[in-house]
């Protein structure tokens, strides 16, 4: 499985890193690692304009970094478009490896932009009690604030679900999970109305 590491979330220096992952850094020109670098842009659940994401791929492109990390995404049909519209600029400009975050499933249409997609981004207490209804093998999967005796089970439970990458943690995100966890289901309730 691949390990990819979102920004509150990175790695310690110490800790030898691997192929097969993969450093999400927040902001152009703060580059801390020499592994495997994606760029966050924020799409803020479909809400961003297109010129204001365009010129955040463009910046990326100018620092180097290998891909980019489509963070907060729209899940629902009405943001296909946009994203679709991104990733497309994004391997024009040399930035094949995308990686979609809506942190729930997505609608079907997602899966023909051939990207990987982050089916879960929320804390450990929610993903006990996940169901996986959407998600298919090879999705990623981020679990934060698991408590850290619990770290190893958090990281097998992750593999039985099929999970191809992703991160157990014990850090947080800046915004709690139970917030975060609400706007995505907002966002993907008004996406897949079609707004």
């Amino acid at each position: 499985m691949k390990t990819l590491f979102p920004p509150y979330a990175l790695p310690s220096p110490e800790l030898a890193l691997d192929a097969d992952t993969w450093v999400v850094q927040e902001r152009p020109g703060e580059r801390s690692s020499t592994h495997q670098v994606l760029g966050r842009i924020d799409l803020d659940w479909g809400s961003r304009s297109l010129a204001d994401v365009l010129a955040a791929v463009d910046a990326w492109r100018g620092d180097g970094v290998e891909g980019l990390f489509l963070d907060r995404a729209p899940a629902g049909p009405g943001g296909v478009g946009p994203v679709a519209l991104t990733i497309r600029l994004a391997a024009r400009r040399g930035l094949h490896r995308v990686v979609l975050n809506p942190g729930v499933p997505t609608h079907p249409l997602y899966r023909d932009l051939g990207v990987r997609i982050c089916t879960f981004d929320g804390s450990w207490t929610a993903y006990q009690g996940w169901t996986g209804d959407g998600a298919r093998p090879g999705d990623g999967h981020l679990v934060h604030g698991v408590p850290p005796q619990l770290l190893t089970a958090a990281r097998r439970l992750m593999g039985r679900r099929g999970a191809g990458f992703g991160l157990a943690t014990d850090a947080s995100p800046p915004v709690s999970a139970e917030s975060a966890e609400d706007e995505a289901d907002s966002a993907d309730s008004c996406t897949t109305s079609g707004s």
